[in-house]
């Protein structure tokens, strides 16, 4: 029998005794001197480096993150070498005991659905590619029950868009429709929709909303949620707090160039770089922490 996700999420975070999730978007302009390729690099090259990048966080955050989101469109951009380097992270990243959360934001009809769930969740090595991947129900049912039917089958996640953390959400989300707003709208279709695949869905709500989020923690109870915004977009642990059920559990936390890049913006990676982002790592796990024992 398949073991589900939200058990595995919560057995690999009660052995990290961590609820942090570590987003790996690697932008070229940023990436470490010593490793960044010159003016002119191939695709080939480019690739490689964001691989190299990657391995070395990987090997910094292990002790502190139960899990890693890696964007897959930083990848895609470099082609077929960086889809191929893509699958080599998230394999190195399981290797390692972290669970990996593709962040694809799939979202088409049906037929084209079942295309994308095949491609997120097919077997490597005997194993799933990614054990959780984000989607956007922006199609509906029709985009969203081949991610779960497929992830239900191999253990899989799927977290569907609700709240998202980017400040021109409010444009079509919190629009009031029937007296709900639109992102309460899909609360509850998240809700409707994970009935019959336990274990399975999840649901995307920033912390740069701290009030829709309590709101949205109690409207989806017993739902997974991933919390988005915390560091470079401006929330901190405090807000994602809120995210949290009574126990501490209930979701996890992302920060991405919080801690993969935890220098200034436009200024060269210091010699330390690695400590720099290991130490970034445990400090935004304590943090999370801390905010959790003082609710």
């Amino acid at each position: 029998m398949v073991t589900s996700y939200h058990r595995r999420l919560d057995q690999a975070c009660r052995e990290r005794n961590s609820r942090l999730c570590v987003g790996i978007d690697p932008r070229l302009a940023m990436l470490p001197a010593e490793i960044r390729p010159g003016p002119g690099a191939s695709l080939n090259e480019q690739a490689r480096a964001y691989l190299t990048f990657a391995e070395a966080v990987l090997e910094a955050i292990e002790p502190h993150a139960a899990v890693v989101k890696p964007q897959s469109a930083f990848f895609e951009q470099l082609g077929h070498v960086g889809v191929q380097v893509f699958e080599e992270i998230c394999l190195a990243a399981q290797d390692r005991g972290l669970l990996v959360i593709g962040d694809l934001k799939r979202g088409d009809i049906g037929s084209t659905a079942e295309a994308y769930a095949e491609a997120a969740f097919r077997d490597v090595g005997g194993r799933p590619l990614l054990d959780a991947v984000t989607v956007n129900p922006y199609l509906g049912s029709d985009g969203i029950r081949p991610f779960l039917e497929t992830a239900l089958e191999r253990g899989g996640g799927v977290y569907v868009l609700c709240k998202t953390s980017n400040p021109s959400s409010t444009e079509l989300q919190d629009l009031r429709i029937d007296g709900r707003l639109v992102h309460e709208h899909m609360a509850d279709l998240i809700r409707d929709w994970g009935e019959g695949y336990p274990g399975t869905i999840g649901a995307v709500v920033g912390a740069t909303h701290p009030d829709a989020l309590g709101r949205l923690r109690t409207r989806l109870a017993g739902v997974e949620l991933l919390i988005p915004g915390v560091g470079a977009q401006g929330a901190g642990m405090q807000d994602a707090a809120a995210g949290f059920d009574q126990q501490g559990a209930g979701a996890l936390v992302n920060s991405s160039r919080g801690i993969t890049f935890p220098w200034t913006t436009g200024t060269e990676a210091p010699p330390d770089w690695r400590d720099r982002i290991r130490t970034a790592a445990r400090e935004a796990r304590d943090d999370l922490r801390s905010a959790l024992s003082e609710r």
